[in-house]
């Protein structure tokens, strides 16, 4: 790699990343706690589950692991998926006035979203660790894992997030279609319910749901303690998936990028 070549890279990193703070800032401008009801709302909405499935319907440990434990492992990268694709498929629209600059990279504007994202996870992902300390689990080396299933959500959210982010300048639809999907995804998703509970002749469609990936990911890692390779198939699946996705999210931005400032 050129020397010219990375530094341009450096460049747009450091792009990004301030491009990032400064919306992770902006989302909450004018209100008084600011950049802290970025964790507040999940938190409380963590609460509410609990109470909800542990307090009131009195929902019993899940393999022998505290409810709460089980809920927020699957909870908080929920929480980093929908709310970077939510984001980065406006991500493009709210910048209008960037893409007409001739010289920006508009292609890192749905990273930007991701990034701004990432720092609250980072955030929760540290929380997470705290609450198994304080319920006596030791950290161990399944942990390190999160790591991976973390690099393995940004790469599925970069293929999502070129698709919808192109294609909403376009169809105005897109974002609430995007929206909706979100919605139908996470009660499909084993976040507050057990696969257990599902017929056997159904499980392989909710494993078609790449979101069940990532989840159930991060229970291994906390939980079950099981490595990513203990399931070739599914991960093989996941990440043809990934690729393809984001192969196809690379195809749209290109064919339509040279008409977003015509149409914005």
């Amino acid at each position: 790699m050129s020397l010219k070549k990375r530094k341009e890279i450096k460049d747009l990193t450091k792009l990004t990343l301030e491009f990032a703070k400064r919306d992770l800032k902006s989302r909450y401008t004018g209100s008084l706690l600011g950049i802290t009801w970025g964790f507040i709302q999940p938190t409380i909405t963590i609460l509410i589950f609990w109470f909800v499935f542990q307090v009131g319907f009195k929902s019993m440990p899940v393999d022998d692991f505290p409810f709460i434990l089980w809920l927020m492992c699957a909870m908080i990268p929920w929480f980093f998926f929908s709310d970077s694709l939510n984001g980065a498929t406006v991500s493009i629209i709210e910048s209008s006035y960037l893409v007409k600059k001739i010289n920006f990279k508009v292609g890192i504007l749905p990273l930007v979203k991701i990034c701004s994202s990432l720092f609250i996870h980072l955030f929760f992902i540290v929380f997470l660790f705290l609450m198994f300390y304080i319920y006596d689990y030791d950290f161990n080396i399944y942990n390190l894992q999160v790591l991976y299933y973390l690099f393995a959500t940004i790469v599925l959210l970069l293929g999502f997030s070129y698709i919808s982010a192109s294609l909403n300048i376009f169809l105005k639809d897109v974002g609430q279609v995007v929206s909706m999907l979100l919605q139908f995804c996470f009660w499909l998703t084993p976040i507050f319910w057990s696969l257990d509970i599902i017929p056997s002749k159904y499980v392989f469609l909710i494993k078609l749901n790449p979101v069940f990936y990532i989840t159930e990911g991060y229970r291994h890692t906390f939980i079950y303690k099981e490595w990513f390779w203990d399931k070739p198939n599914l991960t093989l699946y996941f990440w043809v998936f990934s690729i393809i996705s984001f192969l196809i999210g690379i195809f749209i931005y290109k064919k339509l990028r040279p008409h977003f400032a015509d149409v914005l």
